[in-house]
């Protein structure tokens, strides 16, 4: 007997509504919960996931109150405890996904709330699809966050500095880099390329990797940099952010292994 497993999407639907009603009304008791879930209910049928987010996110902007600084303070409220692995963002998480649409959606003339609302959703789902309008219109403050989390104690702060600026993130529209220079990008990826976290460490080496696609000189240099200093994880960070040249048969980027 083979068993199924429900597609992510679906999750994304009454149950979700019923289940956000019910934590949101215990900290603002004038929720329309009636009306918030049948909307859903009715709108998210014939949705895929992105669709069924969007739709979730805008009927809690109907919901809350109007000021965004008071709808945002009622989501924080229902975070729950913060995912102490380094994974189940789309599982234990997952509920928090129209959250984070929220904010990256209506939290834009918000700056300094927005993120703090991402830095405490990414302790529990993940903001690095939210984040990525802020770079577009703050680059420069969101830089100099994005450097602060670097060292940040938490490893999904930490790789939210990765994630969140990697130009062609799965599921997610690509973007430039940071300011149209890679070497903006790189200095973020410097200080978390021996993060004692492989979570983090694997993102960085993902964001290479989209670097060697688009700017692939640089990254070589960059890569180059790095492995000429000692590092325990220098072997296999290098492999994994040159698969994508080393699979083509790159000549520069299998000399670049022969230093690991």
């Amino acid at each position: 007997m083979s068993s199924s497993v429900k597609p992510l999407k679906l999750y994304f639907g009454s149950e979700l509504a019923v289940r956000l009603a019910n934590l949101i009304e215990s900290h603002y008791p004038d929720f329309p919960a009636c009306k918030f879930i049948a909307a859903i209910t009715e709108r998210v049928e014939p949705l895929e996931l992105k669709g069924r987010v969007a739709v979730i996110a805008d009927e809690l902007r109907e919901a809350l109150p109007d000021r965004y600084p008071e709808a945002i303070s009622i989501l924080l409220n229902i975070l729950g405890p913060e995912n102490e692995t380094e994974e189940g963002m789309f599982n234990n998480g997952y509920f928090l996904m129209p959250a984070a649409y929220f904010v990256e959606k209506y939290g834009l003339k918000h700056y300094e709330i927005s993120m703090h609302a991402m830095y405490e959703i990414t302790k529990r789902h993940t903001s690095e699809y939210a984040i990525r309008p802020y770079l577009n219109i703050y680059p420069d403050a969101t830089i100099r966050q994005l450097r602060t989390w670097t060292c940040d104690p938490n490893p999904h702060v930490r790789r939210l500095v990765s994630e969140g600026t990697r130009p062609r993130l799965p599921w997610a529209k690509g973007i430039p880099v940071i300011k149209g220079d890679p070497a903006h990008n790189l200095a973020l990826l410097g200080p978390l390329w021996n993060d004692p976290s492989f979570y983090v460490r694997k993102s960085v080496a993902n964001h290479v990797n989209d670097l060697t696609k688009d700017h692939k000189q640089v990254a070589l240099d960059w890569l180059h940099d790095r492995l000429n200093r000692v590092g325990p994880y220098n072997p296999w960070m290098a492999r994994h952010s040159l698969r994508t040249l080393t699979k083509s048969g790159d000549s520069a980027a299998l000399k670049l292994l022969e230093l690991c």
